[in-house]
């Protein structure tokens, strides 16, 4: 591969490094929150408690009780959360370690307040596992009237994720399957196939030099990975 197509590819992969997310959106008192499995989480309500309240219950459902506070102690229920979890009698909030899969549901801290009425606060918690790396499938390949015709598949079987191809295309392609039709070229071309749910992101990335031949992607990873630890340093000794 050429040094062109080798600098595309480089930034295409610096470009889409992967992230990690917590998404959080407001809706009266039901909060939604989106977070990566095994992650710490804190089930937090946006607004002060009521002053001198007499009890406060985190329920994970309507009937199962998780912790109670009440006459300065905390009670904690049996429960799949118990020694994962801590209450702050204070804020209220609710801290739980190592979510899983297995904690996705609606969350309700309920308060009694002194004159006796209620009040309660809804967080909708939905834990989502990092998307794997994607491995990018050849499913045709072909030279026809000195065209390179490509078909490329990135499909990770039984996740719910998104698809973005980039690399050198009319626009961007929002789907698990890629065909292009390259014109004959003297520089390499590259492929990346980005993989994302709410919380991360995995690229994979595969290459070609004319006129239609598989290159090795993976010193894409590697060049980056070195200018990562080389650059600073070169910069750091420029600017002694």
């Amino acid at each position: 591969m050429d040094s062109r197509g080798w600098n595309r590819c480089l930034a295409l992969e610096l470009l889409l490094l992967p992230l990690s997310l917590l998404a959080i959106s407001i809706q009266g008192y039901l909060v939604h929150m989106t977070v990566v499995s095994s992650s710490n989480v804190t089930l937090n309500i946006s607004e002060s408690l009521p002053e001198n309240y007499k009890q406060l219950t985190w329920f994970y459902t309507f009937d199962q009780k998780i912790v109670e506070w009440d006459s300065g102690k905390s009670k904690y229920f049996e429960s799949k959360f118990k020694g994962r979890v801590r209450l702050d009698p204070q804020s209220g909030a609710l801290y739980i370690s190592k979510v899983q899969k297995e904690d996705n549901s609606t969350y309700i801290m309920r308060v009694l307040k002194k004159n006796g009425n209620e009040q309660e606060w809804k967080i909708k918690l939905q834990v989502l596992d990092p998307v794997p790396k994607p491995v990018i499938e050849i499913e045709k390949r072909e030279v026809v009237d000195d065209n390179c015709y490509l078909k490329l598949s990135c499909l990770i079987p039984g996740e719910s994720v998104n698809y973005t191809w980039y690399g050198e295309l009319p626009k961007e392609i929002q789907n698990s399957v890629l065909e292009t039709t390259l014109k004959p070229h003297k520089h390499s071309r590259c492929y990346t196939c980005q993989v994302s749910n709410s919380v991360s992101s995995e690229n994979g990335t595969v290459c070609f030099s004319p006129p239609c031949t598989v290159a090795r992607s993976f010193g894409v990873e590697w060049i980056a990975s070195w200018l990562v630890v080389t650059v600073p340093t070169i910069l750091g000794l420029l600017l002694t």
